[in-house]
């Protein structure tokens, strides 16, 4: 399926895997929505919503940068009503932005939990219910979360249980909105990776240097999702995608270029 003048809105997408999903689509000629909060650079973080879109419209793409933070429902109306007023639609929506904190339960301070409630669990919720009404216009539409595979061991609990249960409940909506909006031809799917990818979060809250070295580039996720979204949306729903098997589905097993150090031993990511 062709994304030419496809409309793709990301939540999240000024930096790390959201921008290099911006980028991936872009290329293929897609009009990009960032919905993001960076208006103003941060020397951890680097980029703002502007130079994520002047990185989008370099690489082929329409971009489309409005200020947004997804844990207030006024800000994702205004930013649906500008993407629909500029491109005429939405084909694609991106569930990217996320809050995370790899806390135990007497370590997690009440603030990080409604946090993480209310960017991973409320914000996708709301981003996709008002997306919904514009997906239905789509000949393809496509909702893409990045979450995990639904893994009860409960080791994936012990160490992170209020981080765990948000990205879990991320998962489920995917499962719901598959068979909720089977019969409107949305596709839903969520992506997670196999290996720990370079970005801001693993090099400032996790790992830093020393994971990083042991991760993957944001490119295995943005050429996964690439792969998921040019499906046909009527028969490609309601999976919980690990970027390595999209891969694999498309002939693609030898995932060298993406490490970040070529031969380096790979950190397995959460959740796999």
């Amino acid at each position: 399926m062709s994304f030419q003048n496809k409309t793709a809105l990301i939540t999240g997408a000024t930096r790390g895997i959201g921008k290099a999903i911006a980028l991936r689509l872009a290329r293929e000629g897609a009009n990009i929505v960032i919905a993001a909060k960076s208006v103003e650079e941060n020397a951890k973080l680097g980029g703002t919503i502007f130079s994520a879109a002047a990185e989008i419209e370099a690489a082929g793409g329409k971009a489309l940068a409005v200020q947004c933070d997804i844990r207030f429902e006024e800000q994702i109306q205004q930013v649906i009503d500008k993407a629909v007023a500029a491109f005429g639609g939405i084909d694609i929506l991106v569930n990217n932005a996320s809050a995370i904190s790899l806390t135990s339960t007497e370590q997690t301070e009440a603030k990080r939990f409604d946090l993480m409630q209310a960017i991973n669990v409320r914000g996708t919720f709301l981003v996709t219910k008002k997306c919904i009404p514009h997906l239905r216009k789509s000949g393809n539409a496509h909702i893409l979360t990045l979450s995990p595979p639904l893994n009860l061991d409960p080791k994936w609990f012990d160490k992170h249980v209020a981080y765990t249960i948000t990205k879990y409940n991320m998962s489920m909506m995917t499962l719901a909105w598959a068979k909720e909006f089977k019969k409107s031809n949305i596709a839903a799917n969520s992506l997670w990776p196999r290996t720990t990818i370079d970005t801001a979060a693993v090099r400032n809250l996790l790992g830093g240097e020393m994971l990083a070295k042991m991760s993957r580039t944001t490119d295995i996720l943005a050429d996964a999702a690439y792969y998921i979204l040019r499906q046909p949306s009527g028969e490609c729903t309601g999976n919980l995608f690990v970027d390595e098997e999209v891969l694999a589905k498309e002939g693609i097993t030898d995932l060298e270029k993406y490490s970040v150090v070529p031969g380096a031993k790979l950190y397995n990511d959460l959740f796999v």
